[in-house]
């Protein structure tokens, strides 16, 4: 039994990949992409009062910490732990 003809003759495999990668590229340059934000993730973007007011507690801590007037209750803190830990 002669077999002949095994395999792609006649098919340079350089070719065709040289071919996928520029459909690759032309396909890249095409496609442009392109994000919408709903009006709801509009209006969580504005500043609401509690980050306001958060930011204020914050800026008074950093003073008092600055200036050595903050004290820390301990009693308070350990308290807290406790009660986040046990639930």
């Amino acid at each position: 039994m002669k077999i002949n003809n095994v395999g792609m003759t006649g098919v340079n495999p350089y070719n065709l990949q040289a071919n996928k990668t520029g459909n690759i590229k032309e396909s890249k340059v095409k496609s442009t992409d392109k994000v919408e934000i709903s009006s709801a993730a509009k209006e969580m973007q504005q500043s609401s009062p509690i980050l306001a007011a958060r930011q204020a507690k914050v800026d008074e801590l950093k003073i008092q910490v600055e200036k050595g007037n903050y004290k820390l209750n301990a009693q308070a803190t350990a308290k807290g732990l406790i009660d986040f830990y046990r639930k």
